[in-house]
């Protein structure tokens, strides 16, 4: 999201690693259309109902919107981003969609909930491990009504008044259970109102009662580590109960309060974070503006916290920074504030520059500035932002192979050289995956740009302000129209920071095999393939391709197959949303289909290469429909009993036999070809009478060579009947009813290649 986003916050490398292999947000693979409109370009505030933000789900939780192309994460697709959740896992509420294992099912029983009320219900609460109250934020239904209606509600707030009266600033008196409870039940009520009822003013009375009491708590101020878990809670507690507004001097309080040193040795770094949120999303709720124009002194709050703490840029809690000027530059918007943000902006923008240890700073002002106050965007210098961060931050150009250029934010030799390795000969796998026949007509996408930024955090940040895109996930593939001429596709993404000293790009299969599909597979632009249900596809392919190529067992896929969850014929109505049907359940079903019935499968895709999606989903709907249901439920048991352990392999072309490495056969292929600049690869091949067509293809590897066939002798580029001449090395010719005898073909050198698979099929 731009100027909207709120960024996560990230900790000491080992915490963060913690916490990542749980929640970061992931995508990072989808084209930019396949982006939920969690803010409006630039960076308005997300569209809500007129009852004002949605409350935020459990900590460390993400409604997702993409997958995770390597396994790991899954992305997030929220109202409003959430800030980073840095808390040991240990201390941290498991995310909603966690599974408790047998002994905690036992002691976390729904029906304590639904079925107690008044004290009974508050002691029980009480009592409860923290994750399992962290696991209601799942309830619908009667089970939602039964925990959450209003009498319930309001009968926790003013437990949570009575408890907070003598809160000892840790959670010997549970206090964390109750504001939970409460955060839990906001959030369900906005999501399935219906199956909790309204919420009024009784609710209101109790829950202001209980936040006065805990806010006026002497304790609520303590700055150590048992105190941390609790405040964060209850600051996003502020924005569940939508009273923004009220707490205003809570804000403020904690921004001023917060001293680097002292709050980040004792982990409360992210308890001052959910203030951002509750600021962003304030502007969503009735009488916020007002009440900032009423008592403008929050903007001097901001921005004395940005300048007191900007040493912290650069380093693990530069978000704060971040967030605090991101928040100060919203008030733009505001014409009746523009006087007094104006010079506040410009003084933190002036204290920064477009490169280097304060350029989340300088960002966070110019994208505010570009959607807010573009027409004095001199004023602040911040004019063509762009252009002036891309130049500041995205300095290494590398050429991979006429087809493949990658911009980079700080990647080394060595790292460019294996990233490039790793596209490059993913391009064979691709093909003999697909089984296609070459791009998709109208298209011209035969280059793709590689944009990798140096961590997650300068995704979030850089690509959002250079590209404009919504960046609340991890990464994207950015398609255009691809016939279009002059149209580059390129795709975002990120060094993994948590893998290292390993090197890793995340989602770096995942979001190129977005682009070959898109390229081989997929007629049109995304939106085009998108007018019926093809994300179990898109998806489910770029997982299967990553994983296999990669040759990585997708265990999250496997876990997910023994539960069952989803008919085969279900999968085919997937839509952006549930991370894990999205990617676990496309991948199996496209696992599925490929290898259990590659005939139907093929009949599919020759739909989807002429842009005939309706065509595709009657076949899928209609002539496959239901038939496939038991055999696939009984392919998801024998999937998740091993069967799946190992990854997937294509059959692949055997070698060419012959002596002579210029001889071609039926179904076999010369690998590793080369050949210098202006060179050739030359190769024949005997057709017997009668044969109906011949198919050469080259695939993978370095360098451009272009295919060349010539039915009467060898063939060169002044010497041929037809040729197959793109950008790389991805070329096809095929020869309907070719002469019976010997025929030739050549791979011309535009520019010298290696590593090129030549297939010969009749």
């Amino acid at each position: 999201m731009s100027p909207a986003r709120l960024l996560r916050l990230p900790q000491a490398a080992r915490l963060l690693t913690l916490f990542l292999s749980l929640f970061l947000a992931v995508g990072l693979f989808a084209p930019q259309s396949q982006a939920a409109p969690a803010a409006a370009p630039g960076g308005a505030p997300a569209p809500t109902s007129p009852a004002g933000p949605a409350p935020q789900p459990a900590t460390g939780t993400a409604t997702p919107e993409r997958g995770d192309g390597e396994g790991q994460f899954a992305s997030a697709d929220q109202r409003a981003p959430l800030p980073l959740d840095t808390r040991p896992a240990e201390v941290r509420p498991a995310a909603t969609s966690f599974r408790l294992g047998a002994a905690a099912e036992q002691a976390c029983t729904i029906g304590d909930f639904t079925g107690r009320t008044g004290s009974d219900l508050v002691q029980h609460i009480k009592a409860a491990d923290i994750q399992c109250v962290n696991s209601l934020f799942q309830l619908t239904g009667g089970d939602a009504r039964g925990a959450f209606r209003e009498e319930q509600m309001t009968t926790v707030a003013y437990a949570l008044r009575d408890a907070a009266g003598s809160y000892p600033g840790d959670n010997s008196t549970s206090v964390e259970q109750l504001v939970l409870f409460l955060r839990a039940g906001y959030f369900a009520q906005w999501y399935h109102p219906g199956d909790v009822g309204t919420y009024g003013t009784a609710l209101q009375t109790a829950i202001r009662s209980g936040l006065d009491a805990f806010y006026g708590s002497a304790h609520s101020r303590d700055v150590a580590a048992g105190n941390a878990p609790i405040l964060s809670e209850a600051v996003t507690l502020i924005d569940s109960a939508q009273e923004n507004v009220r707490y205003l001097p809570v804000v403020k309080r904690l921004l001023t309060d917060y001293d680097s040193a002292s709050w980040n040795a004792a982990g409360m770094a992210w308890s001052v974070n959910p203030v951002f949120t509750v600021l962003f999303r304030g502007h969503q709720v009735a009488g916020f503006d007002a009440a900032v124009e009423a008592d403008p002194s929050l903007l001097d709050t901001l921005s004395t916290f940005a300048t007191r703490n900007n040493a912290l840029l650069g380093g693990d809690f530069g978000v704060l920074v971040y967030n605090a000027t991101k928040e100060l530059g919203r008030f733009l918007k505001d014409p009746a504030l523009q006087a007094k943000v104006r010079p506040l902006a410009k003084a933190l923008v002036a204290g920064a520059a477009p490169n280097g240890r304060t350029v989340f700073q300088w960002a966070a002002v110019a994208e505010a500035v570009g959607y807010y106050d573009a027409a004095n965007c001199s004023y602040y210098g911040t004019c063509n932002a762009a252009d002036q961060l891309k130049a500041g931050v995205l300095t290494v150009n590398y050429t991979c192979s006429p087809s493949i250029k990658l911009i980079a934010q700080a990647l080394d030799g060595t790292q460019l050289g294996t990233a490039c390795t790793s596209l490059t000969g993913q391009d064979a796998y691709f093909h003999s995956v697909a089984k296609d026949k070459g791009p998709v007509k109208d298209d011209g996408n035969n280059t793709i740009e590689v944009v990798v930024f140096h961590s997650s955090l300068d995704y979030q940040v850089l690509a959002a302000a250079i590209y404009g895109i919504d960046t609340n996930n991890g990464g994207m593939y950015l398609e255009g129209d691809p016939a279009k001429a002059g149209n580059q596709p390129r795709f975002l993404c990120y060094e993994a920071e948590w893998a290292r000293p390993a090197f890793q790009i995340w989602n770096l299969n995942h979001e190129y095999t977005h682009y070959l599909d898109g390229r081989f597979d997929m007629y049109g632009d995304f939106n085009a393939g998108m007018t019926t249900p093809t994300v179990w596809w898109v998806e489910g392919f770029a997982e299967y391709v990553s994983y296999s190529y990669r040759k990585v067992s997708n265990d999250a896929a496997i876990a997910a197959a023994g539960r069952h969850t989803y008919k085969l014929s279900d999968l085919f109505d997937t839509a952006y949303g549930d991370q894990d049907r999205v990617y676990r359940w496309g991948y199996l079903a496209v696992r599925y289909m490929l290898e259990q019935h590659r005939s139907d499968m093929d009949a599919v895709l020759a739909k989807y290469r002429t842009g005939d999606w309706a065509g595709a989903r009657t076949l899928l709907k209609t002539t496959i429909g239901t038939r496939y249901d038991a055999d696939f439920d009984s392919w998801l048991t024998r999937c998740a009993n091993g069967a799946c352990a190992t990854t997937p392999t294509v059959p692949q072309v055997p070698e060419c036999t012959a002596a002579d490495t210029r001889v071609l056969d039926a179904g076999c292929a010369r690998s590793n070809v080369a050949a210098t600049t202006g060179n050739y690869a030359h190769f024949y091949l005997l057709v017997p009478a009668g044969t109906k067509q011949v198919k050469i293809t080259s695939s993978g590897g370095t360098g451009n060579g272009d295919l060349y066939y010539n039915p009467s002798g060898w063939a060169y580029t002044g010497s041929y009947a037809t040729r197959s001449a793109g950008p790389d090395n991805s070329e096809t010719l095929t020869v309907t009813n070719p002469p019976a005898g010997y025929v030739y073909f050549s791979l011309y050198a535009q520019q010298g290649f290696s590593g090129v698979t030549v297939t010969s099929e009749m």
